[in-house]
């Protein structure tokens, strides 16, 4: 099988490294640096293993590796997503599966403003990895894993299983067990990312100001606070109103607290903070002279503000949801995105 990855970050080094590995597939990557990359790529794993696999083919040039892929898998940031689409739409087959790797971004609704609707469109609700860059190009780190995944998929062509069948390839491809859910609602909102990275950002930041500095760069979820857990809970109680409304089936989305086992603001903060895979990983900040200030063009904010929660931000305001504390959170966000950008 022929798998073509776009994207060159975390996600993209760490699953191009993986399937590559693995010789039942021809594994490419269309990335807009080849030049950048060796043709073998490493991924450290939590238990201490070396994967090493080979890339069949590298170009920034989609004619190179569109028209013989059997499955094209987008790990791009969300302000990535439609130009590549674009690009590849020429050279698809009519067979070819498209998927990203991260759906809360609008990838679904990008592929079917775009692409042809007898393409089949796949999706992730959550990333199969926790995954850190080494070396760009060369080496990459897989922090952690799912237990399971749970993805959407429309099919273009309306074949007897088509669902079903590319539903076990994926599952074969991540050796991981994979349910289908019911509609790509379930997979492109979300309260991962979108909820919880920009509860902690505001409740981190919501007070700074040109000219505040920090003494040290606090790191993300192992100096996670009680504040950041209440507003994120607050938030996750307005987004699951938008899901009543919604074709989403009860229960494909867990609540925060059912997700991350807990039953209050203070476990869910002792939860976070003990996730091993999430240990280390700091706050987006940048260093000026001896301190540190945010980094309001790192991906946390530059991704999960416009491409994130302005989904489900536009979503609570066309269905005429209150939502008070996502207010909040997004307008803070926008505010210093415009002021910054």
């Amino acid at each position: 099988m022929n798998i073509c990855i776009c994207g060159g970050g975390n996600l993209g080094h760490v699953v191009t490294g993986y399937l590559a590995a693995k010789k039942e597939y021809d594994v490419n990557l269309l990335t807009r640096h080849p030049e950048r990359w060796s043709s073998t790529l490493q991924v450290f794993t939590p238990e201490g293993k070396t994967l090493e696999g080979t890339i069949h083919h590298l170009s920034a040039n989609p004619a190179d590796l569109i028209p013989q892929a059997d499955i094209v898998l987008l790990c791009l940031p969300g302000y990535g997503i439609a130009d590549t689409l674009k690009a590849i739409c020429p050279y698809l087959r009519p067979q070819t599966a498209v998927g990203s790797i991260v759906s809360s971004t609008g990838f679904f609704f990008e592929a079917m403003d775009i692409l042809s609707p007898m393409t089949t469109l796949f999706g992730f609700q959550r990333v199969p990895f926790i995954a850190r860059l080494e070396e760009y190009g060369k080496s990459a780190h897989l922090l952690g894993y799912k237990p399971s995944l749970n993805i959407a998929i429309e099919c273009g062509v309306r074949s007897e299983g088509c669902g079903m069948k590319l539903a076990d390839t994926i599952s074969e491809m991540f050796d991981t067990p994979v349910t289908l859910l019911g509609s790509h609602y379930e997979v492109s909102l979300t309260n991962s990312n979108p909820l919880l990275h920009t509860s902690r950002l505001y409740s981190m930041w919501h007070d700074w100001h040109e000219g505040m500095t920090y003494p040290v760069q606090n790191q993300f979820y192992s100096d996670w606070t009680d504040d950041a857990s209440q507003l994120l809970m607050d938030m996750d109680k307005e987004f699951f109103r938008l899901l009543e409304v919604l074709p989403v089936t009860p229960g494909a989305i867990p609540s925060v607290l059912d997700y991350y086992e807990s039953t209050d603001a203070a476990s869910l903060t002792r939860k976070l903070r003990s996730i091993e895979a999430f240990k280390g990983l700091l706050s987006p900040m940048k260093k000026v002279g001896n301190a540190y200030v945010p980094d309001f063009q790192s991906r946390y904010f530059t991704e999960d503000f416009p491409y994130g929660l302005a989904i489900i931000h536009r979503l609570l305001h066309e269905h005429q949801i209150p939502c008070p504390h996502i207010d909040k959170v997004y307008n803070w966000g926008e505010s210093i995105l415009n002021s910054t950008l």
